[in-house]
C-alpha cells in the first residue's frame, strides 16, 4: 500500500473522508483519538489528573527519566498501531509519527528538555526477518527528520531472542529481558540526553532495561518517546 501525499484531495486514513490537509487524518478523527489528558509525570500511566506521579514510580523510580506519549492504547489508536506494526501499513505509522512530532514540539516549547540523539528500540534478528522491518526504527527516522534530531540505528542491539512480551506480567517481562540488550562494540556514550523510540509502552520493562544499560555506560538522561501508553490491568479506558 502506497499513499501519495501530493494528491490534491487527501483522504483521512480513519474514515475515508476528505481531510482538507496533508496530515492524513481529518480534524474530527484526530479529536476522537484517545489523547492522554492525565498521566503519571514519569511513566505516562493514565491517571485522573495531570502533574501526579503513580505509586509504582514513587515506590521504585525507573531508570528512564520520563515517558512522553500522546495517547492511551485504546480504540481507534490500537488499530492504527497494529496496522502499521503487523500489516506493514506504513502510511499509518508515518501519520502517527507526524502527530507525535507535533506533540513533542509543544512539549519542548513548554520546557521539556530536547535530546541530542534518538535511539530506536531494537528487534531481534529473527523477529526482524519475520516482520521485514523494525517499526521503532521507522518511527525514529520519521521523528528525526521532523524534529531535526540525529538518529543512531545501530548503537543498541538485541542479543537474545526473548518470547513475545504481550501476554507476560511485569515481573516475568523483567526476568525475560535480563541480558537481552547490548551496546555496539567500542561505542562511547557522551554524558548527554538520549531518547528511546518505541511504538507502545506497556509495563516499561524494555525501556527500563535499555535505560539502565545506557546510564551504566555514561548517559546522563534517558527519556522514552512512544505513540501510546497502556492503562493498568483492570483500569477503565478514559471516556
Amino acid at each position: 500500500m502506497v499513499y501519495n501525499w501530493t494528491i490534491i484531495e487527501h483522504k483521512c486514513l480513519l474514515c475515508g473522508s476528505a481531510t482538507g490537509n496533508t496530515e492524513g487524518v481529518c480534524p474530527a478523527c484526530a479529536g476522537d483519538l484517545p489523547w492522554l489528558k492525565g498521566c503519571c509525570s514519569v511513566c505516562a500511566l493514565p491517571l485522573p489528573a495531570t502533574g501526579l506521579v503513580c505509586g509504582q514510580c514513587l515506590k521504585r523510580p525507573p531508570a528512564y527519566d520520563r515517558v512522553v506519549a500522546p495517547w492511551s492504547f485504546e480504540f481507534p489508536l490500537d488499530g492504527l498501531v497494529s496496522g502499521f506494526k503487523y500489516q506493514a501499513r506504513w502510511p499509518m505509522g508515518r501519520l502517527l509519527a507526524g502527530l507525535l512530532a507535533e506533540h513533542l514540539r509543544r512539549q519542548y516549547q513548554a520546557g521539556l528538555p530536547r535530546p541530542i540523539t534518538l535511539l530506536p528500540v531494537p528487534l531481534s534478528r529473527r523477529r526482524l526477518r519475520q516482520r521485514g522491518f523494525n517499526q521503532a526504527q521507522m518511527l525514529a527516522r520519521w521523528l528525526g527528520q521532523a524534529l531535526g534530531i540525529p538518529v543512531i540505528d545501530d548503537l543498541l542491539s538485541r542479543t537474545r531472542d526473548t518470547p513475545p512480551q504481550q501476554q507476560l506480567d511485569a515481573r516475568t517481562r523483567r526476568r525475560n529481558l535480563l541480558g537481552a540488550f547490548a551496546l555496539a562494540p567500542d561505542s562511547r556514550i557522551r554524558k548527554g540526553h538520549l531518547a528511546l523510540i518505541d511504538d507502545v509502552l506497556t509495563t516499561g520493562a524494555t525501556a527500563q532495561a535499555l535505560a539502565r544499560l545506557l546510564k551504566r555506560h555514561g548517559a546522563g538522561r534517558v527519556d522514552v518517546y512512544c505513540l501510546a501508553r497502556t492503562p493498568s490491568p483492570g483500569q477503565r479506558p478514559s471516556p
